[in-house]
C-alpha cells in the first residue's frame, strides 16, 4: 500500500462519482474539516470548519468551503463543483489531481496555470487554513475567491432567512457573528488579496441573491431520506492578481478564536509534522498499518469534563461511547504505544462508573451520561488486560490498582447481584440482561415501541466476556495481593453453565441467546472464540468460526445476520425507519471482521495458510480506504453486496479492529 493516496481525472468520471469520495481531518477536541474529493458538498456534514464548542462535543458547522474563480485575460474558469436543485457547477473538470497525504491537496490546472490548494487544521484549535500556491502561465490573471459561511450544527440544514451575522471587516480580518448562536465568533483571515462587498454586485433582480450560495444539493443525505437542500452566507469575495509567470504563495484562516500571527502554511507543516510523529514512534514499517494509525488519530481527543483523552465513535456525528472505546481501545492506543492516551481515557471513564455501569454515550450538550449498556463496562475489562500486557511495567501496575482496580471490583459487585438494566447474575453464573424496551447490548435498535433485536435474556458475547472479566480479576488479585478464590469458583461455574446451556448441536455453533433461545446464527458467537480466556474446547470453537465464515463473513466484515435467516435485509438504504430496521439485521459491520481474524488465526494455529488468508482478509481493506472517505473505514456496509461504505464514513472500531488485527495476528507472521 502506498503511503499517499493520489487520485485522478477516473475518479471523477462524472459530478455523482466525484461525490462519493471524501476527506476527513480531526483537530483533536473533536472538531474537523471535510469535504469531497472534487471540492463540493455532498452531505450537511461537508464543512471546512466544524467546531467543537465544548470538546469534544457541540459541534457546530461555521466555515463551509470556498469556491475559486479565475480570470485569464477574457476567459473565466470556476472552478468551484457543486450539485444543485437543477443545475450543477463543474470546476472537476480542471481538477488535475487529488492527494491525500495526512491532509487534503487539490490541483487545478487552467491553460498553463496551476492552482494549488491544501487544507489543515492546528491542533488543539478550532482553525482551519486553506493554503494556496499559484504557477501562473504567460498572462496576467486574478483569482476570485468565494468563502462560504453558516452557523448551525453539523448535519443540519439552512434555510436562507436564518442566515443573519453581525459583519465586520478591519484590518484584513472579517468577522461575523452569528444571530443564532451570540456564543460564536467566526474570524477569516486572508494574507494576500482585497475584500469585495458582494452586495455591490449589480443585478436585475428585485433581490439581491449575491449574498448566498442557494440551494446547494446534497446527493448523499437525500438517498437517506432528506430533501438535501441547503444554503449559505457570502458577504465579501477576495480578488487577487497575479502577473505572468509568477509564483504566489498565500493562505486564508478560520477561526473562532482571535486571529493570531502563526503562518498558515505553518499550521499545514506543524500538522503533517504531528502525525508523522505518531507513526513514527508506533515503530511499524508498514504502509497499511501507519495509515490506518493515522486515521485512528483522529478518534482520540480531549474531553472537556475529564481534562483527559477520551475517544470518539466515528466521523461525522457520534460522540464517545464506552463500549466502542473500549472494543477501539487495543488497536487505536495500545498498538500505536501510545500508553499515556490509554492511562487518560481508562481514568475518564473509570470516574464515570455508576451502580457498575461506565457510560454507553456521553450526550452532545452538557447532560448526565447515559449507562444503558450490559457490555461496555466488560469490555472495559478487557481494555485493562490489554493495557497491561502492552505496557509492561511497575508504573502501569501501579496504576491500574491505585485508579481502576476498585473500579473493577465495584463493576464485578453490581453484576453478581443486580443493577440497572435488569442486569444481574443468575444461579447459575451466567449474565442477564435487559427487560421490555430495554437494548442493552450494541444490537440496539429501537423504533419507538418497536425493539428490533430484544436479545433479552443471556447473551451470548456477554457471557464470554464476564468469563473473561472473571479469570483478569482473578489474577489481578492475585498480582494485588487480594481475596481470588470467589473468582476462582465463578470461573469454573461459568463456563459449565456456558457450554452446557449456549452449544446449539443442530446448527454446531453457539445460541445468540440462551434462556429466551434464540438460534439466529449471528456474530456475537465469534468473542467466545477470539477472546484470551477460552470457555469453548478446541472442537467447538473450530466449528465456530467455519459457521461465521460460511454464514456471515462478507469482504469488509461479518453480516449481523445469515443470510439464510427469516428477516434477513439486504440493504441498509432509504428512510431512517428502514434503515433502522436493516441496521442489525444483514447489515456487515466493519469492526466484526477483527474479532474473526483473530478468532480464525486461533483455530488454525497461525498456520501459513492461516495467514495468507488473514492477510487477505486485512489488506482488502486497502481498496476501500480509496474510496468513500479517504484513509477511513465505514461504520457499516449492505448485506447483499458490501461496496459502498454507509452509516459513518469513519467509525473508530472499525479502523481499529482492522489495524489491531493486522498489526497483532498477521504482521508478526509475515516472512519480512
Amino acid at each position: 500500500m502506498e503511503k499517499i493516496y493520489k487520485l485522478g481525472k477516473s475518479s471523477w468520471r462524472t459530478i455523482e462519482e466525484g461525490n462519493e469520495l471524501s476527506w476527513m481531518i480531526g483537530n483533536g477536541i473533536g472538531g474537523y474539516s471535510n469535504n469531497t474529493v472534487i471540492g463540493g458538498g455532498a452531505t450537511a456534514f461537508h464543512s471546512y470548519l466544524v467546531a467543537s464548542l465544548n470538546p469534544p462535543v457541540n459541534r457546530v458547522a461555521l466555515f463551509t468551503r470556498t469556491q475559486e474563480e479565475i480570470k485569464i485575460g477574457n476567459n473565466k474558469i470556476d472552478l468551484a463543483s457543486q450539485q444543485y436543485v437543477n443545475s450543477a457547477k463543474n470546476g472537476e473538470k480542471y481538477l488535475e489531481k487529488f492527494i491525500f497525504d495526512t491532509v487534503p491537496e487539490y490541483v487545478y490546472r487552467v491553460d498553463d496555470t496551476y492552482i494549488r490548494k491544501t487544507i489543515a487544521m492546528e491542533y488543539g484549535h478550532n482553525t482551519v487554513v486553506v493554503c494556496y500556491e499559484i504557477e501562473n502561465g504567460i498572462e496576467d490573471s486574478k483569482l476570485k475567491i468565494v468563502p462560504l459561511f453558516n452557523c448551525r450544527q453539523a448535519g443540519e440544514l439552512s434555510e436562507k432567512s436564518e442566515l443573519k451575522f453581525d459583519i465586520e471587516l478591519k484590518d484584513r480580518i472579517l468577522k461575523l457573528k452569528p444571530k443564532n448562536n451570540e456564543e460564536v465568533n467566526i474570524n477569516f483571515y486572508i494574507s494576500e488579496g482585497e475584500f469585495y462587498d458582494r452586495s455591490l454586485i449589480p443585478t436585475t433582480m428585485a433581490t439581491p441573491n449575491y449574498l448566498f450560495e442557494e440551494n446547494n444539493y446534497y446527493i448523499i443525505d437525500n438517498r437517506t431520506g432528506s430533501l438535501g437542500l441547503d444554503n449559505h452566507f457570502t458577504p465579501y469575495e477576495i480578488n487577487i492578481d497575479i502577473k505572468a509567470f509568477e509564483k504566489k504563495k498565500f493562505y486564508i484562516k478560520c477561526t473562532i478564536e482571535e486571529i493570531n500571527d502563526k503562518d498558515g502554511f505553518t499550521i499545514l507543516e506543524e500538522y503533517k509534522e504531528r502525525a508523522e510523529k505518531i507513526v513514527k514512534n508506533a515503530g511499524y514499517d508498514d504502509n497499511f498499518i501507519n495509515n490506518l494509525i493515522k486515521a485512528g488519530d483522529h478518534f482520540i481527543v480531549n474531553r472537556n469534563s475529564t481534562g483527559l483523552k477520551t475517544i470518539l465513535a466515528g466521523y461525522p456525528w457520534f460522540t464517545d461511547w464506552g463500549r466502542d472505546t473500549m472494543i477501539a481501545f487495543e488497536g487505536l492506543v495500545l498498538v500505536p504505544k501510545r500508553f499515556k492516551e490509554a492511562e487518560e481515557i481508562l481514568e475518564s471513564f473509570a470516574m464515570y462508573v455508576k451502580n457498575g455501569l461506565i457510560p454507553n454515550l456521553f450526550p452532545a450538550e452538557n447532560t448526565p451520561p447515559e449507562y444503558n449498556t450490559v457490555d461496555a463496562s466488560l469490555w472495559y475489562f478487557q481494555a485493562v488486560y490489554k493495557y497491561l500486557q502492552y505496557c509492561k511495567n511497575t508504573d502501569s501496575y501501579d496504576f491500574v490498582r491505585e485508579k481502576i482496580y476498585p473500579k473493577l471490583i465495584e463493576i464485578f459487585k453490581a453484576y453478581s447481584t443486580k443493577t440497572d438494566f435488569s442486569i444481574g447474575m443468575d444461579s447459575d453464573g451466567l449474565i442477564f440482561a435487559g427487560d421490555g424496551l430495554d437494548q442493552v447490548t450494541w444490537m440496539d435498535v429501537r423504533v419507538g415501541e418497536l425493539v428490533v433485536t430484544p436479545r433479552h435474556g443471556k447473551p451470548v458475547e456477554i457471557n464470554a466476556l464476564w468469563y473473561n472479566a472473571l479469570h483478569i480479576l482473578e489474577r489481578l488479585s492475585i498480582e494485588f495481593g487480594e481475596e481470588y478464590k470467589v473468582y476462582s469458583k465463578l470461573v469454573t461455574k461459568v463456563k459449565k453453565s456456558f457450554n452446557d446451556k449456549f452449544w446449539n448441536e443442530e446448527k454446531q455453533c453457539l445460541y445468540d441467546v440462551v434462556d429466551e433461545y434464540d438460534d439466529k446464527i449471528r456474530p456475537n458467537q465469534i468473542w467466545a472464540v477470539s477472546l484470551p480466556f477460552s470457555i469453548l474446547d478446541e472442537d467447538k470453537e473450530r466449528k465456530v468460526v467455519e459457521t461465521v465464515y460460511k454464514h456471515l463473513y462478507n469482504t469488509y466484515g461479518l453480516r449481523s445476520l445469515s443470510y439464510m435467516e427469516d428477516g434477513y435485509k439486504g440493504k441498509y438504504i432509504g428512510k431512517l425507519i428502514d434503515r433502522d430496521c436493516a441496521y442489525h439485521m444483514g447489515t456487515t459491520w466493519g469492526f466484526l471482521i477483527g474479532g474473526f481474524i483473530t478468532a480464525y488465526c486461533k483455530v488454525n494455529n497461525h498456520s501459513k495458510e492461516a495467514i495468507k488468508r488473514a492477510n487477505e482478509m486485512c489488506c482488502i481493506f486497502q481498496d476501500h480506504m480509496r474510496d468513500g472517505c479517504i484513509n477511513g473505514i465505514a461504520e457499516i456496509f449492505d448485506g447483499d453486496f458490501p461496496s459502498t461504505g454507509r452509516g459513518c464514513y469513519s467509525q473508530a472500531w472499525s479502523v481499529a479492529e482492522v489495524l489491531r488485527a493486522y498489526a497483532v495476528e498477521v504482521y508478526p507472521y509475515l516472512e519480512k
